[in-house]
Order: structure tokens, then C-alpha cells, then sequence
């Protein structure tokens, strides 16, 4: 069986829930239309996100991506709150802001969404035999749960865990690769912060989490994947940038993934 792109995630509201999708168009920057494309800030510009605020864990999101809108589930409220994200985004920023208990504001950034990676915007790049493997070493940790707390956008079935290590080389050098027809550059493994040690749907840390995870990552890390990129092993899933080749193109569950040799 030939590597395929198994499924696509995007993250319409950086650090909300995700949305999983048939197939995504590439911009011209080289990120997928509609992930990040919305982030909520505090009134300093600094993102509230799951680094600094476990709270926006308990928020539950769902959208609908053509129809423009948002449900938002607050925790111990009644009803979904629906609110159209052009038309009624300051009816949704005064109900996270009262969430929050601060004032927020909805940023937008249609042409490269708001990635924590600002070199590297293409989407991020993760193996469902990984996902399968990682989940192994915490008890308790479903493969669903830990696919949501590394939040990358493209899954890749048809291959063993970690052949993603592939997807990168030495520091400075880049791997092309395509999915379909989308030509890709694989830049590093991703640095991982401190919201996988948490409970996607609680925030609640699970002990030890990171310690765990280093010692595991280091311990399965295949003698051929390229050293230089891991100053430490709290990395998982490969930055990607996309080419001016690829924009328009669209990423389809099913396609076909190839190395370019």
C-alpha cells in the first residue's frame, strides 16, 4: 500500500476545536484556506490560547465553513450559541470576553492564518500509525484524544509510525514531497508546547506528560531520521512550507503521498 493522506484538520479559530474536511485549496502563502484564519487576542495583541489560558480548553466549537459560522458551547450553559464570523463578531467577542473574564477581540488573517510557525506556514504533517504509537505510552489516552492535542492538519495512513521522520533532513536542508499533485517542503520537526499535556476537552495536565514523551520519542527515534533538528525530543509532526507551485491546488482525502527523490 502507497502512503495517502487519510484525513485533513483545520482549526478555523486558533486553539478551538477542529474541523475535519473532504479536501482543503492551498493559498498563495502556502497555508490551507480557513485554518487559523481567526485567532483571539487580549487587549495587549497577545494570543489567548491554550499556552496561557487552560481555561479555553472547556469551550467547545463547531463550524460550518461555507455558511461562515461558529456554534459555541459554553461551559455549564444551556444552548449553542451560533454567531456568523464576519456578521456577528462582536456579539462573539463579548461572549468570550465575558468568558474569559477580560476583553478579547477576534483577529483575521485571510491570506496566512495565524500559525504559531511564521517561517514555516504550510500545513502540519503527522502519521495515524504515530498518532496509534504515541497514544501507546500513556494509559488511558485514546488515539482520538492524542490526535487532538498535537492538532496537525494532514493525517498520513498506509505506512508504520514515525515514517513522517522522513519528511525532513539535516537543518537547513528540505525534503519535497507531494501529496497529489501539491508539491511540499518538509522543514523540521514541530517543537511541541505545553498544550499536548493536557486534557483537550478538560485542561487537566496529565503527570509527567512531557517527561514521558521525551524519554518514549528518544527511545523509538529510527537510527535513519535526520539528528541535527532535534535539540530535544519534545517534537512531533513535520513543518511544512508549500511552493508558489501549489497555490490553488487542492489537497484531497485518498491522495497518493511521494517522496521526490
Amino acid at each position: 500500500m502507497k502512503p495517502y493522506l487519510a484525513k485533513i484538520l483545520l482549526y478555523p479559530v486558533k486553539s478551538l476545536d477542529g474541523v475535519e474536511v473532504e479536501n482543503a485549496r492551498v493559498l498563495a502563502s502556502g497555508a490551507l484556506q480557513y485554518d487559523r484564519e481567526f485567532a483571539i487576542f487580549d487587549e495587549k495583541r497577545r494570543f489567548v490560547n491554550g499556552k496561557r489560558h487552560a481555561k479555553i480548553h472547556l469551550l467547545r466549537a463547531q463550524f460550518a465553513l461555507l455558511n461562515r459560522t461558529i456554534s459555541l458551547q459554553i461551559p455549564d450553559g444551556d444552548l449553542q450559541q451560533v454567531f456568523h464570523l464576519d456578521e456577528e463578531r462582536q456579539a462573539l467577542e463579548a461572549t468570550l470576553s465575558n468568558y474569559f473574564e477580560f476583553a478579547v477581540t477576534l483577529g483575521q488573517n485571510s491570506l496566512m492564518g495565524f500559525p504559531d510557525d511564521t517561517d514555516s506556514l504550510g500545513p502540519t504533517v503527522i502519521s495515524t500509525a504515530t498518532l496509534a504509537e504515541v497514544a501507546s505510552w500513556f494509559p488511558g489516552l485514546s488515539v482520538d484524544e492524542m490526535r487532538r492535542r498535537m492538532r496537525a492538519n494532514i493525517e498520513i495512513a498506509g505506512v508504520p509510525a514515525f515514517w513522517e521522520d522522513r519528511l525532513f533532513s539535516e537543518q537547513g536542508d528540505f525534503v519535497s514531497f507531494q501529496v497529489g499533485n501539491v508539491d511540499f517542503l518538509g522543514v523540521n520537526p514541530c517543537q511541541r508546547c505545553i498544550v499536548p499535556t493536557r486534557d483537550s476537552y478538560l485542561g487537566e495536565a496529565y503527570p509527567n506528560f512531557q517527561k514521558i514523551f521525551t524519554t518514549q520519542r528518544q527511545a523509538t527515534l529510527p537510527n535513519w531520521v535526520a539528528s541535527s533538528p532535534f535539540n530535544h525530543f519534545y517534537r512531533l509532526s513535520i513543518n511544512t512550507q508549500l511552493p508558489p507551485s501549489s497555490a490553488g491546488k487542492v489537497l484531497h482525502i485518498g491522495d497518493e503521498v511521494d517522496i521526490v527523490l
